[in-house]
């Protein structure tokens, strides 16, 4: 696709669609409500937080958080091999990010196991009823990116159907996913 459209869509300032970058917007705002409640409640009672807090290893949160970072430089790899029309590539980037993505979920899993297994389910206490919740919200936009990474790595493998506008689309969503993950690491794993 090296016609007018794709210079157009090259020259814009911001990748994508427009409609994603609303998305992006509104779950910015969303989980900007959840974060504030969550601060809210850890400051007005923080001895029913920091104990609590003290049980996740922050081991466990750096170790997802370097796979999601991973994961954001791949799918970065992804677009801009197919921006020089490197599909191969970009191809090869867009199965490392769900590669990573898919570690990113089976290490979030075995803690929630760990957590569970150790008296600290979703209702034991307030703040793993929000670990629960944020973890869980956020997992299930993981599940959702891999619809998305599995949209780009179809328009990938069809000459024919190659949209560079939907891969940058698709990365859109995933690094919204990854950055969502390094603010709730940053307020579950490490504020204390």
């Amino acid at each position: 696709m090296t016609d007018v459209r794709e210079r157009a869509i090259r020259s814009r300032f911001v990748p994508g669609q427009p409609d994603m970058w609303a998305f992006v917007l509104f779950e910015a705002l969303i989980f900007t409500g959840y974060f504030c409640v969550y601060l809210f409640n850890r400051a007005q009672r923080p001895d029913d937080f920091l104990p609590f807090q003290a049980a996740l290893d922050v081991r466990v949160g750096v170790l997802n958080t370097v796979v999601l970072l991973l994961s954001s430089w791949s799918i970065a790899r992804c677009v801009a091999a197919a921006r020089a029309e490197r599909y191969r590539t970009a191809l090869v980037s867009a199965g490392l990010t769900a590669l990573f993505g898919a570690m990113f979920f089976v290490i979030k899993v075995s803690e929630w196991v760990h957590n569970i297994g150790a008296d600290n389910g979703v209702t034991s206490n307030e703040f793993f009823t929000y670990y629960f919740f944020l973890t869980g919200i956020h997992c299930l936009h993981l599940l959702i990116g891999f619809v998305v990474l599995g949209v780009v790595i179809y328009q990938l493998r069809g000459p024919a159907r190659r949209s560079q506008e939907l891969i940058e689309t698709g990365a859109t969503y995933w690094h919204t996913v990854d950055l969502l993950w390094v603010l709730i690491f940053a307020l579950l794993y490490v504020v204390r």
